[in-house]
C-alpha cells in the first residue's frame, strides 16, 4: 500500500510538472489560467470514474448532505487511505472539507515559498471532488486554500438549479 502511496504522488507532482511546464511558456497569468484548467478537467475525469467504481454496489444517498459525508470517509480513504478531518455546513449548499495533513502537499516544507505554489498542487483535486459529485448528480464549485502546510481546507458550493 505505500508504493501505490509514493507512486501516486510522484504522478501527481509530475503531472502538475508537466502540465505548467508545457502550458504556462511565457508565465502569463491567462496560460497559467489554462494549466489549472487542464489539471481540473483531468482531476474531474478520474473523479467520476472512482466515483462511479465506489458507489457500484451501495444504496442511493438521501441528500447532499449524505453525498457530501460519503465524500468525506469512503471516497477519501479510497484516495488518501484517511478520511477528511473535519467536515462543516452553513446547510444552504456550502461545505468546508479540512484535511490536517493532506498527502499531496505533505513533501513540501511550509516555507512561504512553497504557500505560494500550493494551490496548483490543489486544482487536480478540487477536480476529482467536483467530477464525483457531478456523477452523483451534484453540481457544484470546489476550490482550495493553505493557510498552514499541509493543512488544506476543500469549499464545496453547490449549484442550485
Amino acid at each position: 500500500m505505500m508504493a501505490d502511496e509514493s507512486l501516486f504522488e510522484f504522478l501527481h507532482m509530475e503531472m502538475v510538472a508537466y502540465v505548467y511546464k508545457h502550458q504556462s511558456v511565457d508565465n502569463s497569468d491567462q496560460e497559467k489560467g489554462s494549466a489549472l484548467s487542464t489539471l481540473e478537467g483531468l482531476g474531474f475525469r478520474v473523479g467520476q470514474g472512482l466515483v462511479e467504481r465506489c458507489t457500484k454496489d451501495s444504496p442511493s444517498f438521501k441528500d447532499d448532505l449524505d453525498v457530501v459525508k460519503f465524500l468525506c470517509k469512503d471516497l477519501w480513504i479510497n484516495l488518501f487511505r484517511k478520511q477528511i478531518d473535519n467536515l462543516r455546513t452553513n446547510h444552504q449548499g456550502t461545505y468546508v472539507l479540512q484535511d490536517n495533513k493532506f498527502s499531496l502537499l505533505s513533501q513540501f516544507s511550509n516555507s512561504k515559498q512553497y504557500m505560494e505554489e500550493a494551490p496548483k498542487y490543489l486544482v487536480y483535486t478540487c477536480g476529482m471532488v467536483r467530477g464525483a459529485l457531478s456523477n452523483l448528480g451534484i453540481d457544484s464549485i470546489v476550490t482550495a486554500e493553505v493557510s498552514v502546510m499541509p493543512a488544506c481546507k476543500f469549499q464545496v458550493v453547490i449549484q442550485r438549479s
